[in-house]
């Protein structure tokens, strides 16, 4: 599929040095369009969509609040801790605003896997289907957040 001018103009912007130091595209030469295409497909054939993903991560963040900075257990085998983190980040798709970057910990003791995620992670996958291109140190794939989250489809 052709990239949009929208797209390109977003891929200019998430390259080292622009936003972020590492910047969000890491080692991956793909075109931005190509990237996103690859993550969606995962997404569906795991039954989900992006919202509900996001919708998922977005409850874990809430959860760990509660503990002002401390772990929480959330369930039955969820660990849960958010750090609060000064400075915000611009979208590089050009939306107005900033994203704050709190740091949300998830450890999942039943299988004693981890994932770390920001706001702005969950912003990127909500609004963009975007889990950051392969190589970035940010990176999360969509196939990590469904197994070590839980997720499930029709949550």
């Amino acid at each position: 599929m052709k990239q949009s001018p929208q797209l390109k103009k977003a891929e200019e912007a998430m390259k080292p040095g622009v936003i972020t130091g590492e910047g969000f595209l890491g080692k991956d030469k793909r075109h931005l369009i190509d990237i996103l295409i690859e993550d969606d497909a995962e997404v569906s054939r795991s039954g989900l969509s992006h919202d509900i993903i996001a919708e998922k991560m977005k409850f874990f963040k809430e959860e760990g609040i509660k503990g002002e900075g401390l772990p929480v257990c959330v369930g039955d085998n969820f660990e849960v801790i958010v750090e609060s983190v000064r400075g915000k980040l611009a979208c590089p798709f050009g939306e107005p605003g900033l994203i704050s970057k709190n740091n949300i910990g998830v450890i999942n003791t039943k299988i004693k896997q981890e994932i770390h995620f920001t706001d702005f992670h969950i912003h990127m996958i909500e609004e963009h289907g975007f889990y950051q291109g392969k190589g970035s140190p940010y990176r999360i794939s969509p196939k990590e957040l469904i197994e070590i989250l839980e997720i499930e489809p029709n949550e």
